[in-house]
């Protein structure tokens, strides 16, 4: 190999990679422990309206050390999103001593039962709030459905002047409705007949149902041809 010069330069040339390579490590140890090039500042970039400043500097607490180099963004990152009103955050470093970080924060559509609340992408999660809020009943998993339902459900009652106030589906999947004017509304398992029989109901209310003085207390809307109604104080 000594007199084949075309093996000594190969072997030179991966000696000289190693040695680059190794010196290249060093300097990025010596970089990530160097008192030099501190962080002197974090910085929010989106408004906040749920979660407080002093939430964001306890969850980055021991996650912002070191200097510049030292900070791993993804690290930051997951304390953040472990914060109950975060959904999702962007964390990146700004030369030379700035880190900023963008929250986006959930938005509160529903109540999941007693337990949590659902936000507008028909994502759980466990923010608490005093808000006047709609309040969901359903298996879990079944989050996004059901927040898509109560959309499609909510714009249908809007003619009858009533705010929709609880939305069910019931382990065998049938699904059940509450005005805040106390109606229940037995709407059926197929969500999508249900959404048709609603809105054919909520148009017979407007051209006959609502000169009835008494308060409809319960409609079962599940008959393939009519509907039933419960009205207090009503003989038939």
């Amino acid at each position: 190999m000594w007199d084949n010069p075309r093996q000594l330069n190969l072997v030179a040339g991966a000696l000289v990679g190693i040695a680059v390579l190794v010196f290249g490590v060093a300097l990025a140890q010596l970089a990530l422990r160097s008192p030099q090039l501190p962080v002197r500042e974090i910085l929010v970039t989106t408004p906040l309206e749920k979660t407080s400043k002093q939430e964001i500097e306890r969850a980055t607490r021991g996650r912002i050390a070191g200097n510049f180099f030292a900070v791993d963004p993804d690290e930051v990152r997951a304390g953040l999103q472990q914060l109950p009103w975060v959904r999702r955050v962007t964390v990146r470093r700004v030369w030379p001593d700035r880190i900023e970080i963008g929250v986006e924060e959930h938005v509160a559509l529903a109540r999941w039962g007693g337990e949590a609340l659902v936000n507008t992408h028909g994502e759980r999660f466990s923010g608490k709030t005093d808000a006047l809020l709609p309040v969901f009943v359903a298996p879990r998993g079944s989050e996004a459905e059901v927040a898509r339902r109560y959309a499609a459900f909510a714009a249908a009652v809007a003619p009858l002047g009533a705010r929709l106030e609880r939305v069910v589906l019931t382990p065998r999947l049938a699904w059940q409705i509450r005005l805040a004017d106390g109606m229940q509304i037995m709407l059926g398992r197929d969500a999508d007949q249900a959404e048709a029989r609603l809105r054919r109901f909520v148009a017979v209310h407007q051209a006959a149902l609502k000169t009835i003085q008494q308060k409809h207390e319960y409609v079962d809307l599940r008959y393939p041809n009519g509907f039933a109604l419960r009205v207090p104080g009503l003989k038939g």
